[in-house]
């Protein structure tokens, strides 16, 4: 399905990968609507392009979200609305799961309400686990070892349900990790180029842990190349490199484009989560299949940018303004 002139929402469209996604979208000609309610998502992320998009502050779990597809006569709809940050979940299970799944949920019925033609909703690799075998395929054994990856995999499967049962015209998209400029979350990407903007001591969890690592351009790519393809709709499809990286390595080769010939890495208790995923390596050919996507931007070279992007910004990063220190977190 061609996407050029149609009416296209982004929820969580002020987010990373939304702004991201949205920036994109413009680039295929499709008159884009940003839905948001703007706690981790920034309006910042979408400064260069707001007069050219509608944005709507907004949230997934609103019953009235469906009024919002018909008067904006919305065609195609990317749910990435969620909450998102892993070392949360651990203090607001029963809020990880409304907004992830019963929000997902009340996306898919609005959805067949308003008779949209498209919907991609945003999963995650977590649902997988730790890898069985690699690389991981989209029949790769689901086992989510956190409350999110639990909340995300109820969501896909609401997903395929409904697909099933009523028709909605949904993909769902399996995303290994992706990091860029616009990160909206302290993930393992912008934590090393932080620490490391400091000097060249590092302190971090698991540093064996292993993760497909995905430059954000291209990932926004994959998920647009989705919703085009009518022969994606009912199946579930991994977005990732084909390459894992440990934190090791990754801090390694942040280290060297930051100038250090040398860094020296701790490890912190505090930092290692209560179960963790040891390895995600995407299998990507399903998508390729597809849609004939490939990866076009190296680890090296999108570290490089997202570095730049860094210092171009001040060394700041936007959730040191928007985000809730953890100790008041666990106080919710």
């Amino acid at each position: 399905m061609d996407i050029e002139k149609r009416k296209v929402l982004v929820t969580g469209g002020a987010g990373f990968i939304g702004s991201n996604l949205v920036k994109e979208l413009l680039k295929e000609k499709a008159r884009v609507v940003v839905y948001d309610n703007f706690f981790s998502g920034d309006l910042s992320n979408l400064k260069e392009v707001e007069k050219r998009i509608t944005i709507i502050e907004g949230d997934i779990l609103d019953p009235r979200f469906k009024d919002t597809l018909k008067e904006n006569q919305v065609e195609c709809v990317f749910n990435l609305a969620a909450e998102p940050y892993i070392p949360y979940c651990y203090y607001r299970p029963r809020k990880f799961f409304e907004v992830n799944a019963s929000g997902a949920l009340n996306v898919l019925l609005a959805c067949r309400d308003s008779k949209v033609k498209r919907m991609i909703q945003y999963s995650t690799s977590e649902v997988y686990g730790s890898a069985k075998y690699v690389p991981m395929d989209e029949h790769h054994p689901t086992f989510p070892l956190s409350t999110y990856a639990a909340s995300k995999l109820a969501a896909d499967r609401l997903s395929y349900t409904l697909y099933h049962e009523q028709g909605i015209p949904v993909t769902i998209l399996r995303q290994f990790n992706a990091y860029g400029p616009g990160e909206t979350q302290p993930y393992i990407v912008p934590e090393i180029i932080t620490q490391l903007a400091k000097g060249n001591q590092l302190k971090l969890g698991n540093l064996k842990a292993r993760r497909d690592l995905t430059y954000v351009e291209d990932a926004v790519r994959a998920a647009i190349a989705l919703m085009k393809c009518d022969d994606a709709i009912g199946e579930a499809v991994n977005v990732g490199t084909g390459t894992d990286w440990s934190v090791e390595e990754t801090a390694k080769i942040i280290g060297e484009l930051m100038g250090y010939s040398k860094i020296e890495i701790k490890v912190e208790k505090a930092r290692l989560r209560p179960l963790d995923v040891e390895r995600l390596q995407c299998s990507y050919f399903k998508l390729y299949k597809l849609t004939g996507w490939n990866p076009q931007v190296n680890l090296k070279e999108g570290l490089r940018r997202t570095i730049d992007h860094y210092v171009k910004m001040g060394k700041k990063w936007l959730w040191e303004a928007k985000i809730a220190p953890e100790e008041v977190w666990r106080k919710k």
